[in-house]
Protein backbone atom coordinates (compact mmCIF):
# COMPACT_ATOMS: atom_id res chain seq x y z
CA UNK A 1 0.00 0.00 0.00
CA UNK A 2 1.15 3.59 -0.65
CA UNK A 3 1.46 6.15 1.99
CA UNK A 4 -1.23 8.52 2.56
CA UNK A 5 -0.90 11.84 4.36
CA UNK A 6 -2.94 11.81 7.17
CA UNK A 7 -5.18 14.68 7.73
CA UNK A 8 -3.72 14.48 11.59
CA UNK A 9 -0.21 13.30 12.11
CA UNK A 10 -0.71 10.46 13.93
CA UNK A 11 3.31 9.76 15.74
CA UNK A 12 5.26 6.90 14.56
CA UNK A 13 5.37 4.35 17.35
CA UNK A 14 6.92 0.57 17.05
CA UNK A 15 5.29 -2.09 19.78
CA UNK A 16 7.94 -2.79 22.15
CA UNK A 17 9.44 -6.11 22.66
CA UNK A 18 6.41 -8.97 22.41
CA UNK A 19 3.40 -8.34 23.32
CA UNK A 20 2.44 -9.22 27.81
CA UNK A 21 -0.70 -8.27 29.47
CA UNK A 22 -0.54 -5.51 31.89
CA UNK A 23 -0.38 -5.89 35.31
CA UNK A 24 -3.24 -6.10 37.71
CA UNK A 25 -3.69 -3.04 40.30
CA UNK A 26 -3.11 -3.97 44.08
CA UNK A 27 -5.42 -2.10 45.86
CA UNK A 28 -4.32 -2.99 48.91
CA UNK A 29 -0.91 -0.74 48.30
CA UNK A 30 -1.82 2.59 50.20
CA UNK A 31 -0.29 4.60 46.90
CA UNK A 32 -2.94 2.48 44.52
CA UNK A 33 -5.34 3.21 46.97
CA UNK A 34 -4.83 7.29 47.35
CA UNK A 35 -4.36 7.55 43.87
CA UNK A 36 -7.66 5.68 43.34
CA UNK A 37 -9.37 7.94 45.77
CA UNK A 38 -8.09 11.30 43.88
CA UNK A 39 -9.46 9.45 40.87
CA UNK A 40 -12.80 9.01 41.92
CA UNK A 41 -13.05 13.08 42.85
CA UNK A 42 -11.34 13.69 39.55
CA UNK A 43 -14.11 12.30 37.79
CA UNK A 44 -16.65 13.41 40.47
CA UNK A 45 -16.55 16.94 39.46
CA UNK A 46 -16.79 15.93 35.94
CA UNK A 47 -19.88 14.26 36.37
CA UNK A 48 -23.17 15.37 34.34
CA UNK A 49 -21.24 17.06 31.75
CA UNK A 50 -22.75 17.22 27.40
CA UNK A 51 -21.28 14.75 24.61
CA UNK A 52 -22.01 15.96 21.12
CA UNK A 53 -22.15 12.99 18.44
CA UNK A 54 -19.16 12.82 16.12
CA UNK A 55 -19.92 11.79 13.04
CA UNK A 56 -16.91 12.68 10.59
CA UNK A 57 -14.93 14.75 12.63
CA UNK A 58 -17.99 17.17 13.46
CA UNK A 59 -19.42 17.37 16.25
CA UNK A 60 -23.71 17.50 16.27
CA UNK A 61 -26.40 18.01 18.89
CA UNK A 62 -29.63 17.11 18.88
CA UNK A 63 -33.17 17.29 20.65
CA UNK A 64 -33.34 14.06 22.58
CA UNK A 65 -31.09 12.90 25.06
CA UNK A 66 -29.65 10.04 26.10
CA UNK A 67 -28.85 10.46 30.17
CA UNK A 68 -26.07 8.12 31.86
CA UNK A 69 -27.31 7.41 35.53
CA UNK A 70 -24.90 6.08 38.32
CA UNK A 71 -26.46 3.06 39.44
CA UNK A 72 -25.57 2.57 42.86
CA UNK A 73 -27.00 6.42 43.12
CA UNK A 74 -29.74 6.65 40.16
CA UNK A 75 -30.32 10.44 40.86
CA UNK A 76 -26.45 11.32 40.39
CA UNK A 77 -26.21 11.96 35.88
CA UNK A 78 -22.74 10.74 34.96
CA UNK A 79 -23.08 11.83 31.46
CA UNK A 80 -25.74 13.37 28.95
CA UNK A 81 -25.88 12.00 25.39
CA UNK A 82 -27.08 13.03 22.25
CA UNK A 83 -29.39 10.61 20.37
CA UNK A 84 -28.84 9.72 16.77
CA UNK A 85 -32.18 9.01 15.11
CA UNK A 86 -33.18 6.51 11.81
CA UNK A 87 -32.02 10.29 9.73
CA UNK A 88 -28.74 10.01 11.49
CA UNK A 89 -27.78 6.90 9.67
CA UNK A 90 -26.76 7.78 6.51
CA UNK A 91 -25.00 10.76 7.60
CA UNK A 92 -23.11 8.62 9.39
CA UNK A 93 -22.71 6.44 6.64
CA UNK A 94 -21.35 8.73 4.41
CA UNK A 95 -18.92 10.14 6.99
CA UNK A 96 -17.49 6.69 7.12
CA UNK A 97 -17.59 5.79 3.69
CA UNK A 98 -15.84 9.07 2.56
CA UNK A 99 -12.90 8.59 5.58
CA UNK A 100 -12.81 4.71 4.34
CA UNK A 101 -11.24 5.96 1.28
CA UNK A 102 -8.29 7.19 2.93
CA UNK A 103 -8.18 5.05 6.03
CA UNK A 104 -7.74 2.16 3.90
CA UNK A 105 -5.02 3.12 2.68
CA UNK A 106 -3.21 4.12 5.11
CA UNK A 107 0.32 1.69 5.90
CA UNK A 108 -0.49 -0.74 8.55
CA UNK A 109 2.00 0.63 11.02
CA UNK A 110 0.58 3.85 11.15
CA UNK A 111 -2.56 2.13 11.96
CA UNK A 112 -1.01 0.49 14.39
CA UNK A 113 0.81 3.65 15.62
CA UNK A 114 -2.57 4.63 16.10
CA UNK A 115 -3.67 2.15 18.52
CA UNK A 116 -0.59 2.05 20.58
CA UNK A 117 -0.27 6.02 21.49
CA UNK A 118 -4.00 5.59 22.47
CA UNK A 119 -2.95 2.95 24.77
CA UNK A 120 -0.43 5.18 26.03
CA UNK A 121 -2.79 7.87 26.80
CA UNK A 122 -5.19 5.19 28.99
CA UNK A 123 -2.03 3.39 30.73
CA UNK A 124 -1.60 7.44 31.98
CA UNK A 125 -4.87 8.02 33.11
CA UNK A 126 -5.26 4.68 34.44
CA UNK A 127 -7.00 5.21 37.64
CA UNK A 128 -9.25 8.03 35.92
CA UNK A 129 -10.89 5.73 33.66
CA UNK A 130 -11.54 3.22 36.29
CA UNK A 131 -12.93 5.89 38.36
CA UNK A 132 -15.51 6.02 34.79
CA UNK A 133 -16.40 2.63 35.20
CA UNK A 134 -16.97 2.83 38.98
CA UNK A 135 -19.58 5.74 38.32
CA UNK A 136 -20.97 4.42 35.14
CA UNK A 137 -21.66 0.64 35.20
CA UNK A 138 -20.92 0.27 39.46
CA UNK A 139 -17.83 -1.65 39.16
CA UNK A 140 -15.82 -1.82 42.28
CA UNK A 141 -11.90 -1.08 41.88
CA UNK A 142 -10.60 -4.34 41.02
CA UNK A 143 -13.15 -5.44 38.09
CA UNK A 144 -12.66 -1.24 37.09
CA UNK A 145 -9.05 -1.69 37.09
CA UNK A 146 -9.05 -5.11 34.97
CA UNK A 147 -11.50 -3.33 32.56
CA UNK A 148 -8.81 -0.81 31.60
CA UNK A 149 -6.03 -3.14 31.82
CA UNK A 150 -8.02 -5.56 29.01
CA UNK A 151 -8.12 -1.94 26.90
CA UNK A 152 -4.59 -1.41 26.96
CA UNK A 153 -4.18 -4.95 26.42
CA UNK A 154 -6.55 -5.15 23.30
CA UNK A 155 -4.72 -1.65 21.96
CA UNK A 156 -1.12 -3.52 22.25
CA UNK A 157 -2.37 -6.50 21.32
CA UNK A 158 -3.85 -5.96 18.04
CA UNK A 159 -1.53 -3.09 16.73
CA UNK A 160 1.17 -6.17 16.95
CA UNK A 161 -1.36 -8.62 15.29
CA UNK A 162 -1.87 -6.17 12.51
CA UNK A 163 1.64 -5.99 11.80
CA UNK A 164 1.85 -9.67 11.76
CA UNK A 165 -0.73 -10.00 9.29
CA UNK A 166 0.26 -7.84 7.13
CA UNK A 167 3.81 -9.97 6.64
CA UNK A 168 1.58 -13.14 5.99
CA UNK A 169 2.77 -15.30 3.36
CA UNK A 170 1.14 -18.17 0.59
CA UNK A 171 2.16 -21.45 1.96
CA UNK A 172 4.59 -21.80 -1.31
CA UNK A 173 5.86 -19.71 -3.89
CA UNK A 174 4.51 -21.30 -7.21
CA UNK A 175 7.35 -21.77 -9.78
CA UNK A 176 7.07 -18.72 -12.13
CA UNK A 177 5.39 -16.91 -10.06
CA UNK A 178 5.58 -14.50 -7.37
CA UNK A 179 2.67 -15.37 -5.06
CA UNK A 180 1.09 -12.65 -2.50
CA UNK A 181 -1.65 -13.26 0.35
CA UNK A 182 -2.80 -9.74 1.55
CA UNK A 183 -5.56 -9.45 3.92
CA UNK A 184 -7.21 -6.45 2.80
CA UNK A 185 -10.62 -4.49 5.04
CA UNK A 186 -13.83 -4.69 4.16
CA UNK A 187 -15.12 -1.39 4.77
CA UNK A 188 -17.77 0.27 6.81
CA UNK A 189 -18.46 -1.70 10.15
CA UNK A 190 -21.26 -1.20 12.89
CA UNK A 191 -19.81 -1.54 15.88
CA UNK A 192 -22.64 -2.31 19.12
CA UNK A 193 -20.57 -3.14 22.14
CA UNK A 194 -22.44 -3.32 25.82
CA UNK A 195 -22.43 -2.28 28.84
CA UNK A 196 -20.87 -5.09 31.38
CA UNK A 197 -17.42 -4.02 29.74
CA UNK A 198 -18.22 -0.92 28.06
CA UNK A 199 -14.75 0.32 28.04
CA UNK A 200 -12.69 -3.19 26.96
CA UNK A 201 -15.04 -4.81 24.48
CA UNK A 202 -16.11 -1.51 22.99
CA UNK A 203 -12.59 -0.66 22.38
CA UNK A 204 -11.55 -3.96 21.62
CA UNK A 205 -13.90 -4.06 18.91
CA UNK A 206 -13.37 -0.69 17.91
CA UNK A 207 -9.82 -1.03 17.51
CA UNK A 208 -9.49 -4.62 15.90
CA UNK A 209 -12.24 -3.03 13.01
CA UNK A 210 -9.68 0.38 12.51
CA UNK A 211 -6.14 -1.19 12.74
CA UNK A 212 -7.76 -3.43 10.01
CA UNK A 213 -8.23 -1.07 7.71
CA UNK A 214 -12.10 -0.40 8.32
CA UNK A 215 -13.86 2.84 9.15
CA UNK A 216 -16.36 2.35 12.62
CA UNK A 217 -19.88 3.75 13.23
CA UNK A 218 -19.93 3.03 17.17
CA UNK A 219 -23.32 2.80 19.04
CA UNK A 220 -22.24 2.45 22.48
CA UNK A 221 -24.90 1.29 25.28
CA UNK A 222 -27.48 3.36 26.16
CA UNK A 223 -26.14 2.60 29.72
CA UNK A 224 -22.54 3.45 29.57
CA UNK A 225 -22.17 5.63 26.68
CA UNK A 226 -19.74 7.80 28.50
CA UNK A 227 -16.92 5.77 28.51
CA UNK A 228 -17.11 4.88 25.28
CA UNK A 229 -17.15 8.80 24.69
CA UNK A 230 -13.96 9.04 26.60
CA UNK A 231 -12.12 6.53 24.76
CA UNK A 232 -12.73 8.33 21.10
CA UNK A 233 -11.14 11.52 22.71
CA UNK A 234 -8.39 9.28 23.22
CA UNK A 235 -8.16 8.08 19.77
CA UNK A 236 -8.34 11.47 18.35
CA UNK A 237 -5.70 12.93 20.90
CA UNK A 238 -4.03 9.85 19.18
CA UNK A 239 -4.24 11.12 15.60
CA UNK A 240 -7.38 9.59 14.21
CA UNK A 241 -8.50 11.54 11.10
CA UNK A 242 -12.21 12.14 11.15
CA UNK A 243 -14.51 9.95 10.09
CA UNK A 244 -12.78 6.52 11.00
CA UNK A 245 -14.66 6.57 14.12
CA UNK A 246 -17.99 7.79 14.68
CA UNK A 247 -19.55 8.30 17.14
CA UNK A 248 -23.04 7.45 17.41
CA UNK A 249 -25.20 6.89 20.92
CA UNK A 250 -29.37 6.11 20.28
CA UNK A 251 -31.81 3.10 20.19
CA UNK A 252 -31.02 -0.17 19.01
CA UNK A 253 -34.63 -0.22 17.84
CA UNK A 254 -34.28 3.16 15.58
CA UNK A 255 -30.82 4.05 14.81
CA UNK A 256 -29.20 0.17 15.42
CA UNK A 257 -31.49 -1.07 13.34
CA UNK A 258 -31.16 1.39 10.52
CA UNK A 259 -27.19 1.21 10.57
CA UNK A 260 -27.56 -3.15 10.43
CA UNK A 261 -29.42 -2.87 7.39
CA UNK A 262 -27.80 0.20 6.03
CA UNK A 263 -27.18 -1.78 2.59
CA UNK A 264 -23.40 -0.16 2.72
CA UNK A 265 -22.78 -1.84 6.41
CA UNK A 266 -19.82 -4.56 5.59
CA UNK A 267 -19.83 -6.27 9.05
CA UNK A 268 -21.68 -5.60 12.44
CA UNK A 269 -19.47 -6.22 15.55
CA UNK A 270 -21.94 -6.85 18.69
CA UNK A 271 -21.83 -8.25 21.67
CA UNK A 272 -24.70 -8.91 23.93
CA UNK A 273 -27.93 -10.74 24.51
CA UNK A 274 -29.01 -13.91 22.32
CA UNK A 275 -32.46 -11.75 21.78
CA UNK A 276 -30.80 -8.84 20.44
CA UNK A 277 -27.73 -10.78 18.92
CA UNK A 278 -30.16 -12.98 17.01
CA UNK A 279 -32.18 -10.35 16.04
CA UNK A 280 -29.12 -8.44 14.57
CA UNK A 281 -28.01 -11.67 12.89
CA UNK A 282 -31.47 -12.09 11.15
CA UNK A 283 -31.91 -8.51 9.87
CA UNK A 284 -28.07 -8.29 8.32
CA UNK A 285 -28.89 -11.89 6.57
CA UNK A 286 -31.64 -9.68 4.19
CA UNK A 287 -29.90 -8.48 1.16
CA UNK A 288 -31.14 -4.34 1.06
CA UNK A 289 -31.25 -2.81 -2.81
CA UNK A 290 -28.13 -1.94 -3.40
CA UNK A 291 -25.95 -4.44 -1.63
CA UNK A 292 -23.65 -6.42 -2.96
CA UNK A 293 -21.86 -8.07 -0.52
CA UNK A 294 -22.92 -10.72 2.49
CA UNK A 295 -22.93 -8.47 5.35
CA UNK A 296 -20.25 -10.09 7.83
CA UNK A 297 -21.88 -10.40 11.52
CA UNK A 298 -19.10 -11.02 14.67
CA UNK A 299 -21.40 -11.81 17.41
CA UNK A 300 -20.68 -12.34 20.96
CA UNK A 301 -23.77 -12.96 23.18
CA UNK A 302 -25.13 -14.84 26.27
CA UNK A 303 -23.63 -17.85 28.70
CA UNK A 304 -25.15 -20.10 31.13
CA UNK A 305 -21.81 -20.78 32.47
CA UNK A 306 -21.49 -24.22 34.79
CA UNK A 307 -17.75 -25.10 36.86
CA UNK A 308 -18.37 -28.89 37.93
CA UNK A 309 -16.75 -29.71 41.70
CA UNK A 310 -15.49 -33.22 41.74
CA UNK A 311 -15.43 -35.14 44.81
CA UNK A 312 -11.59 -35.27 44.79
CA UNK A 313 -11.33 -31.44 44.24
CA UNK A 314 -9.72 -29.18 46.58
CA UNK A 315 -12.97 -27.91 48.41
CA UNK A 316 -11.76 -24.30 49.29
CA UNK A 317 -9.75 -23.90 45.82
CA UNK A 318 -13.51 -24.67 44.02
CA UNK A 319 -14.82 -22.92 46.80
CA UNK A 320 -12.55 -19.38 45.60
CA UNK A 321 -13.53 -19.90 42.02
CA UNK A 322 -16.96 -20.48 42.39
CA UNK A 323 -17.41 -17.52 44.32
CA UNK A 324 -15.32 -15.17 42.27
CA UNK A 325 -16.61 -16.70 39.16
CA UNK A 326 -20.35 -16.07 40.57
CA UNK A 327 -20.62 -12.85 42.07
CA UNK A 328 -17.47 -10.82 40.57
CA UNK A 329 -19.29 -7.50 39.15
CA UNK A 330 -22.49 -8.87 40.85
CA UNK A 331 -22.38 -11.95 38.40
CA UNK A 332 -22.92 -9.54 35.53
CA UNK A 333 -20.98 -10.75 32.66
CA UNK A 334 -21.47 -12.97 30.13
CA UNK A 335 -18.54 -15.35 31.70
CA UNK A 336 -20.23 -15.88 34.87
CA UNK A 337 -20.57 -19.11 37.09
CA UNK A 338 -24.15 -19.40 37.42
CA UNK A 339 -24.13 -22.98 38.02
CA UNK A 340 -21.97 -24.78 40.18
CA UNK A 341 -22.32 -28.55 39.86
CA UNK A 342 -21.23 -30.57 42.82
CA UNK A 343 -20.57 -34.45 42.94
CA UNK A 344 -23.09 -36.20 46.06
CA UNK A 345 -20.17 -37.11 48.23
CA UNK A 346 -18.95 -33.52 48.76
CA UNK A 347 -22.59 -31.40 48.17
CA UNK A 348 -23.27 -30.87 51.98
CA UNK A 349 -20.20 -29.90 52.99
CA UNK A 350 -20.00 -27.68 49.81
CA UNK A 351 -23.19 -26.03 50.57
CA UNK A 352 -22.51 -25.09 53.99
CA UNK A 353 -19.20 -23.83 53.32
CA UNK A 354 -20.47 -21.62 50.20
CA UNK A 355 -23.04 -20.41 52.53
CA UNK A 356 -20.49 -19.67 55.11
CA UNK A 357 -18.36 -17.76 52.67
CA UNK A 358 -20.89 -15.91 50.50
CA UNK A 359 -21.89 -14.44 54.31
CA UNK A 360 -18.43 -12.93 54.12
CA UNK A 361 -19.58 -10.68 51.02
CA UNK A 362 -20.32 -7.27 51.23
CA UNK A 363 -22.70 -5.44 48.80
CA UNK A 364 -22.10 -1.20 48.52
CA UNK A 365 -21.66 1.97 47.07
CA UNK A 366 -18.42 0.92 44.86
CA UNK A 367 -16.73 3.96 45.30
CA UNK A 368 -16.35 2.19 48.36
CA UNK A 369 -14.88 -0.73 47.10
CA UNK A 370 -17.44 -3.44 48.03
CA UNK A 371 -17.48 -6.98 47.14
CA UNK A 372 -20.63 -6.19 45.09
CA UNK A 373 -21.40 -3.25 43.91
CA UNK A 374 -25.26 -2.48 42.10
CA UNK A 375 -26.87 -3.85 39.11
CA UNK A 376 -26.86 -1.68 35.84
CA UNK A 377 -30.34 -0.53 36.03
CA UNK A 378 -34.07 -0.86 37.56
CA UNK A 379 -35.05 -3.04 35.07
CA UNK A 380 -32.36 -5.59 35.68
CA UNK A 381 -32.89 -5.15 39.65
CA UNK A 382 -37.00 -6.45 38.84
CA UNK A 383 -35.80 -9.54 36.29
CA UNK A 384 -32.73 -10.77 38.86
CA UNK A 385 -35.62 -10.12 41.75
CA UNK A 386 -38.38 -12.07 39.93
CA UNK A 387 -35.88 -14.85 38.89
CA UNK A 388 -34.95 -15.43 42.64
CA UNK A 389 -38.80 -15.99 43.30
CA UNK A 390 -38.76 -18.73 40.34
CA UNK A 391 -35.88 -20.02 42.17
CA UNK A 392 -37.14 -20.54 45.58
CA UNK A 393 -39.98 -22.28 44.23
CA UNK A 394 -37.32 -24.58 42.27
CA UNK A 395 -35.10 -25.00 44.79
CA UNK A 396 -33.41 -24.46 48.58
CA UNK A 397 -33.10 -20.83 49.14
CA UNK A 398 -29.12 -21.19 51.15
CA UNK A 399 -28.18 -17.35 50.57
CA UNK A 400 -29.33 -13.90 49.80
CA UNK A 401 -32.66 -13.61 47.76
CA UNK A 402 -33.20 -9.83 48.72
CA UNK A 403 -32.92 -6.50 47.28
CA UNK A 404 -30.13 -4.05 49.67
CA UNK A 405 -31.67 -1.01 50.45
CA UNK A 406 -29.16 1.91 50.23
CA UNK A 407 -28.87 5.62 50.97
CA UNK A 408 -28.63 6.41 47.26
CA UNK A 409 -31.94 4.08 46.22
CA UNK A 410 -29.16 2.14 44.29
CA UNK A 411 -29.37 -0.81 42.19
CA UNK A 412 -28.22 -3.51 44.78
CA UNK A 413 -28.72 -7.00 45.21
CA UNK A 414 -27.61 -9.63 47.85
CA UNK A 415 -25.58 -12.40 46.72
CA UNK A 416 -27.71 -15.01 46.12
CA UNK A 417 -27.32 -19.07 46.00
CA UNK A 418 -29.92 -22.10 45.54
CA UNK A 419 -29.07 -24.93 46.12
CA UNK A 420 -30.75 -28.60 45.33
CA UNK A 421 -31.70 -27.27 42.32
CA UNK A 422 -32.52 -29.67 38.97
CA UNK A 423 -30.53 -29.31 35.82
CA UNK A 424 -33.73 -28.38 33.72
CA UNK A 425 -35.01 -25.78 36.26
CA UNK A 426 -35.68 -22.67 35.02
CA UNK A 427 -33.01 -20.78 36.73
CA UNK A 428 -30.75 -23.62 35.58
CA UNK A 429 -31.31 -22.83 31.83
CA UNK A 430 -32.27 -19.18 31.70
CA UNK A 431 -29.60 -16.55 31.74
CA UNK A 432 -30.17 -14.32 34.78
CA UNK A 433 -27.35 -12.04 34.25
CA UNK A 434 -26.92 -10.71 37.92
CA UNK A 435 -25.57 -12.38 41.73
CA UNK A 436 -27.52 -15.71 41.66
CA UNK A 437 -26.03 -19.35 42.10
CA UNK A 438 -27.80 -22.24 40.98
CA UNK A 439 -26.43 -25.88 43.29
CA UNK A 440 -26.64 -29.00 41.61
CA UNK A 441 -26.12 -32.01 42.91
CA UNK A 442 -25.14 -34.97 40.70
CA UNK A 443 -23.99 -38.58 41.83
CA UNK A 444 -20.96 -38.91 39.12
CA UNK A 445 -18.94 -37.37 36.87
CA UNK A 446 -20.46 -38.27 33.81
CA UNK A 447 -23.61 -36.91 34.68
CA UNK A 448 -22.15 -33.52 35.95
CA UNK A 449 -20.50 -33.28 32.12
CA UNK A 450 -23.82 -34.34 30.74
CA UNK A 451 -25.78 -31.70 32.96
CA UNK A 452 -22.72 -29.30 32.46
CA UNK A 453 -23.48 -29.62 28.53
CA UNK A 454 -27.27 -29.64 28.89
CA UNK A 455 -28.36 -25.88 28.07
CA UNK A 456 -28.40 -24.26 24.65
CA UNK A 457 -25.08 -21.91 25.43
CA UNK A 458 -21.47 -23.13 25.66
CA UNK A 459 -19.34 -20.00 26.38
CA UNK A 460 -17.25 -20.70 29.57
CA UNK A 461 -17.33 -23.24 32.22
CA UNK A 462 -14.10 -24.77 34.69
CA UNK A 463 -13.96 -28.46 36.16
CA UNK A 464 -12.18 -28.63 39.50
CA UNK A 465 -10.50 -32.04 39.78
CA UNK A 466 -6.90 -33.87 40.22
CA UNK A 467 -7.97 -36.29 38.01
CA UNK A 468 -5.94 -36.33 34.86
CA UNK A 469 -8.70 -38.94 32.82
CA UNK A 470 -11.44 -36.51 33.80
CA UNK A 471 -9.24 -33.52 32.73
CA UNK A 472 -8.69 -35.67 29.46
CA UNK A 473 -12.54 -36.16 28.80
CA UNK A 474 -13.41 -32.93 29.75
CA UNK A 475 -11.17 -31.55 26.84
CA UNK A 476 -12.87 -33.59 24.73
CA UNK A 477 -16.51 -33.54 25.47
CA UNK A 478 -16.96 -30.39 27.74
CA UNK A 479 -18.00 -28.20 24.77
CA UNK A 480 -17.59 -24.30 25.76
CA UNK A 481 -15.66 -21.74 23.89
CA UNK A 482 -13.58 -21.83 26.93
CA UNK A 483 -12.53 -23.98 28.93
CA UNK A 484 -10.84 -23.97 32.31
CA UNK A 485 -9.53 -26.71 34.90
CA UNK A 486 -8.78 -25.92 38.57
CA UNK A 487 -9.66 -22.03 38.57
CA UNK A 488 -12.58 -19.75 37.62
CA UNK A 489 -14.57 -19.54 34.65
CA UNK A 490 -13.91 -15.48 34.07
CA UNK A 491 -11.25 -13.77 34.01
CA UNK A 492 -10.25 -14.37 30.12
CA UNK A 493 -6.69 -12.77 29.32
CA UNK A 494 -6.05 -10.97 25.96
CA UNK A 495 -3.77 -13.30 23.92
CA UNK A 496 -4.07 -16.64 26.71
CA UNK A 497 -7.82 -17.02 26.63
CA UNK A 498 -8.59 -16.41 23.13
CA UNK A 499 -12.71 -15.37 23.68
CA UNK A 500 -16.19 -16.40 22.46
CA UNK A 501 -18.56 -19.19 22.84
CA UNK A 502 -20.55 -22.21 20.65
CA UNK A 503 -23.91 -22.57 19.99
CA UNK A 504 -26.21 -19.67 21.00
CA UNK A 505 -23.75 -17.82 22.56
CA UNK A 506 -22.52 -16.81 19.80
CA UNK A 507 -19.82 -17.30 16.42
CA UNK A 508 -17.20 -17.96 18.49
CA UNK A 509 -15.32 -14.76 17.43
CA UNK A 510 -12.38 -15.54 19.97
CA UNK A 511 -11.46 -11.74 20.55
CA UNK A 512 -7.90 -11.02 22.26
CA UNK A 513 -6.80 -14.02 19.95
CA UNK A 514 -4.42 -14.34 16.98
CA UNK A 515 -7.58 -14.97 14.69
CA UNK A 516 -9.53 -12.51 16.03
CA UNK A 517 -8.57 -9.60 12.93
CA UNK A 518 -9.08 -12.07 10.30
CA UNK A 519 -12.67 -11.53 10.95
CA UNK A 520 -12.79 -7.30 10.47
CA UNK A 521 -10.64 -8.30 7.04
CA UNK A 522 -10.92 -10.40 3.56
CA UNK A 523 -8.46 -12.65 2.55
CA UNK A 524 -6.88 -11.29 -1.64
CA UNK A 525 -4.62 -13.81 -3.53
CA UNK A 526 -2.10 -12.06 -5.94
CA UNK A 527 -0.03 -14.32 -8.64
CA UNK A 528 2.13 -12.53 -11.10
CA UNK A 529 3.69 -14.52 -14.22
CA UNK A 530 7.46 -13.83 -13.48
Amino acid sequence: MATVTLPTAIQPRSPKGGFRNEPFTGFKNHENARKMREALELVRGELGREYDLIIGGQRIRTEGKIRSLNPARPSEVVGVHQKSGAEHADQAMQAALRAFELWSRIVVGERASLLLGAAEIIRSRHFEFCAWLTYEVGKNWAEADADVGETIDFLEFYAREALRLAEAKTPIQYPGERNELLYVPLGVGAVIPPWNFPFAIMAGMTAASIVAGNTVILKPSSDAPTIAAKFVEVLEESGMPGGVVNFCPGSGATFGNAIVEHPKTRFIAFTGSKAVGLEIHERAAKTQPGQIWIKRTILEMGGKDSILVCADADVDVALDGVVASAFGFSGQKCSACSRAIVEAPIYDVFVERLRERVATLTTGDPTENHNLGPVVNEAALKSILSYIETGKKEGRLVAGGRAVKTEGGGYFIEPTVIADIAPDAVISQEEIFGPVLAVIKVESFAEGLAVANNTEYGLTGALYTADRARLDEARREYHVGNLYFNRKCTGAMVGAHPFGGFNMSGTDSKAGGPDYLLLFTQAKSVAEKL
